[in-house]
């Protein structure tokens, strides 16, 4: 199945694919806004509002898995993000990342990729680079900054 065909749950529009991005390269990350890499949401933003004309979109999936660090409710997330980071690239609702009720999505691209060891995401802020023809080129540690992304992510934009 191609990862534009993966149901996920959106805040506004609810259940629906990820056709809308097709196309287009990705980053989907693994958010939460207690977390100590929440830091990240600034330059991931910055990475979107450089890149998004020529095809980019960041997509935030909050997360709750790891220490109880997203305790925000999935509608209230989008409003604070924008307050305290500038964020306005697309979120979801609160997704499960690993264990027996991982979200599709999560589990394609973790069927697709290896972290250190072990394919389940480890934590927050765990990052994948997809292609325009649905790819998942690159997998990144939560501790990796949005800017050195920059340059796999010209890579795969050309």
């Amino acid at each position: 199945m191609s990862i534009f065909d993966v149901e996920v749950e959106s805040v506004k529009e609810g259940t629906q694919t990820l056709q809308p991005y097709k196309g287009n390269v990705l980053l989907v990350v693994n958010t939460a806004s207690k977390c100590g890499f929440a830091s990240q949401l600034k330059p991931l933003q910055e990475l979107y509002d450089r890149y998004k004309d020529e095809g980019f979109y960041v997509l935030g999936f909050p997360n709750d898995q790891f220490l109880n660090q997203e305790p925000l409710e999935s509608e209230e997330i989008p409003d604070h993000f924008k307050e305290k980071y500038g964020v306005t690239f697309p979120l979801f609702k609160k997704t499960m990342v690993r264990g027996e009720n991982i979200s599709p999505l999560f589990e394609q691209l973790t069927d697709e990729t290896k972290g250190m060891g072990s394919s389940k995401i480890k934590w927050n802020f765990t990052k994948f680079l997809i292609g325009r023809d649905g790819t998942v080129l690159y997998r990144y540690s939560p501790s990796t900054n949005p800017e050195k992304i920059e340059t796999d992510l010209k890579e795969a934009l050309k």
